[in-house]
């Protein structure tokens, strides 16, 4: 289907209804910053898994697809099978806060998930990478755990870098109803930026790689018409202190 702006529910000024001045918090009771060697194992790890002479690939299904972490070679079309995108992963700090929590997307088991891969060379996979992990994971336990994955890309079978969510973490939210999803994303925003611009970012770019996601869709319009009622809301408080 053609996408048009036209379209869309959600706008650049119904997001900035959601945006606060937050500061940032700290880590959780619960979760420890990762240090330079956890990052150096994880890179290790992952590239021991692909000959030596081997470029990477790099599967980004929502914000590596509008703010890459990396420079790459190329990028193209992928579909994982097994995987989709799912808003499971609660946020009391970056887009949230523990009052007002937010949720954030991430790949959870299950369909398939239609998405980008940048192919990176591999002399500088590790500097990449490296990146690459310090953007997904900034804590322990990991919320996001990299994990290499069956992408068909262009046709073709090939293994490409992930990050899935582990469902043991505390703040795995599993499978909300579109309206549970929604009221988390119109009010949750942190000292990175609301839910409701995270969401916006990503349908907008999955759309240009004309990439339309229907829960996605679906979602962006409910975010829209909560925050269209706080906005409502606010024009009658004004009204009435005057």
């Amino acid at each position: 289907m053609p996408f048009s702006t036209f379209d869309l529910k959600l706008t650049r000024e119904l997001v900035a209804r959601a945006h606060r001045v937050v500061a940032d918090p700290g880590p959780p009771a619960d979760r420890v910053p990762m240090t330079d060697g956890d990052y150096d194992r994880l890179v290790e790890a992952a590239l021991a898994r692909v000959g030596p002479e081997e470029d990477i690939w790099l599967f980004a299904y929502g914000s590596l697809i509008w703010n890459p972490a990396c420079q790459s070679l190329e990028h193209r079309p992928a579909v994982v099978h097994g995987w989709h995108r799912s808003f499971c992963l609660k946020l009391v700090r970056y887009r949230g806060t523990a009052e007002r929590p937010g949720l954030m997307m991430a790949l959870d088991r299950g369909g398939l998930c239609r998405g980008l891969a940048y192919r990176i060379p591999r002399q500088d996979a590790a500097v990449a990478l490296s990146s690459v992990m310090r953007r997904e994971i900034s804590m322990k336990p990991m919320a996001n755990q990299p994990r290499w994955l069956t992408t068909v890309i262009n046709g073709e079978r090939r293994p490409a870098l992930g990050f899935v969510i582990n469902r043991n973490i505390s703040t795995y939210v599993g499978r909300l109803s579109p309206e549970q999803s929604a009221d988390l994303i119109a009010t949750g925003c942190g000292h990175w930026g609301s839910c409701a611009e995270y969401l916006l970012n990503t349908v907008l770019k999955l759309e240009e790689h004309g990439i339309r996601d229907r829960n996605l869709w679906r979602l962006q319009a409910l975010v829209a018409e909560r925050l269209d009622v706080k906005n409502e809301l606010v024009r009658e408080s004004h009204s009435n202190q005057n």
